[in-house]
């Protein structure tokens, strides 16, 4: 079986677990957060944790890869994921205006982006954008939507990068 699946997930105080015919759900202050049941997964709840196994031996990945998932939505709900992106440049900045993100990148026109349902902009300065959330999957996907709008460039490492990414810089040409 996988390391992965034999693991238990504690339930910490706050979130609630149910479990339907088709589906998982988890409940926390942070939101809630559903994922529909593949088959070949047995899950039980027990004293505030949950242990699943696989009910063959073909199920054993699958097993290991729903865990982790309900993993992450129990830590989701609970504490909430986070992104940091910090814009590079002269003249880049972002700003709210309500719920949406109003970027300048350099381009003739602002970049307004609006924050999907569930996600959580803010810009703490003029060159940080926090993106946060309950679901760790949306909360990457529109973290790396932002950075598409204008990623880092090799040469001055202009645009935007996440937080703890290293921009590998390439030497200009010589004359």
């Amino acid at each position: 079986m996988s390391r992965v699946a034999k693991k238990p997930i504690a339930l910490p105080k706050g979130v609630e677990f149910n479990q339907q015919a088709d589906s998982l759900s988890v409940k926390g202050p942070k939101g809630n957060l559903s994922l529909a049941k593949p088959a070949g997964v047995e899950v039980k709840v027990e004293d505030g944790t949950v242990n699943l196994a696989p009910t063959a031996p073909e199920h054993d990945a699958m097993t290991g890869t729903v865990r982790a998932i309900l993993a992450n939505m129990v830590k989701g709900v609970s504490e909430g994921f986070e992104r940091k992106l910090e814009l590079v440049g002269v003249g880049y900045r972002a700003a709210m205006q309500g719920k949406d993100l109003n970027l300048s990148l350099g381009y003739s026109h602002p970049v307004l982006f609006k924050a999907p349902e569930g996600i959580t902009l803010a810009t703490p300065t003029q060159t940080e954008i926090l993106v946060q959330g309950a679901d760790k999957q949306r909360v990457g996907e529109v973290a790396a939507k932002i950075r598409g709008f204008r990623p880092p460039e090799p040469y001055k490492g202009k645009g935007v990068k996440y937080s703890d990414e290293t921009i590998i810089r390439k030497e200009a040409k010589k004359a």
